[in-house]
Order: C-alpha cells, then structure tokens, then sequence
C-alpha cells in the first residue's frame, strides 16, 4: 500500500511539472502557389532581460516555390494579431532587381491575415517577414517606443 501511494505522488508531481512547462513559440502559416507551411519564429527578442544583446536566433528561414505573380497568402495566430504587427516582403523583377516592400503595418489588433499580391504579374515575391512588435520602456531615459520581438520568415525560390 505505501509503495502505490509513492508511486501516486510521483506521478501527480509529473503531471504538475508537465503542465509548468513553456509555452511554445506561436506559428504562422504561410500559403503560396498550392503549398503550405508553418513555421516558428527565426528571431526572438526578450526585452525584459536589460541584455546587451536580447535578440537571438531561433531557427532556420523556410522555403517554398513560387511562380511570378502569385501572390503568398499569411495567417498569424492571436497571440500575434492581438499585438502591433507588420509584413515586410521582398520581390524580383522580370529584370531580375530584387525590390523591398514599404512595411505593411497592422494595429488594429484584430487582423489575422494577409495576402501578399506582387506589385505587378511578371514580378515574383522572394521573401516574406512577418514582425511582431512589443512596447518597451527604457528605464534611463523614461521613452517608450515599439520593437520587434519575433520574427517569423519566409524565402521563396522559382
């Protein structure tokens, strides 16, 4: 009887620990030209550390194809569209000029999705950023300003 009570407390301790543990990172879907995918962030910045450097890499960028002038379609959870957000995105011209986007800023906080159209049909998008960002408070100076604390990634090849 004793043996099955500790056995008991070991496993309801499990569970305890189990249910403490961090959450995982949010994932943004990506759609372009029949494909999917879902990634993490690539970057992730934790302001509330005062590092030096409070930004580190989380992964790799992923890829998918896509052909000229199809556009990429994106889809953020609520833990992003429930903060400021922006899409900044990358095409190639039929020149083969690679061009950036103006970023496209969200702030409503209710947007949680967004299709990517490239500026002309024969151009090709190339990349895509997706940049949440969080309010941060420099304890010095007393300024408060926005900056970017994840950042999720998109290559796209032809």
């Amino acid at each position: 009887m004793r043996r099955s009570r500790v056995v008991a407390l070991l496993a309801a301790g499990g569970f305890a620990v189990a249910g403490c543990s961090a959450p995982s990172p949010a994932e943004v879907t990506f759609y372009a030209d029949g494909h999917t995918i879902t990634t993490t962030p690539v970057l992730s910045c934790d302001y509330s550390r005062q590092l030096a450097q409070p930004c580190s890499a989380k992964g790799d960028t992923q890829t998918l194809k896509v052909r000229p002038g199809k556009p990429v379609q994106i889809s953020v959870p609520g833990e992003v569209a429930d903060a400021p957000w922006q899409i900044v995105y990358e095409y190639v011209t039929p020149q083969g000029e690679y061009k950036q986007s103006d970023p496209i800023p969200f702030t409503s906080l209710d947007r949680y999705a967004y299709t990517v159209t490239p500026p002309t049909p024969a151009d090709r998008i190339s990349a895509v950023d997706v940049q949440k960002y969080t309010a941060v408070l420099n304890s010095s100076t007393g300024e408060s300003g926005l900056l970017p604390s994840d950042v999720w990634g998109l290559r796209l090849e032809a």
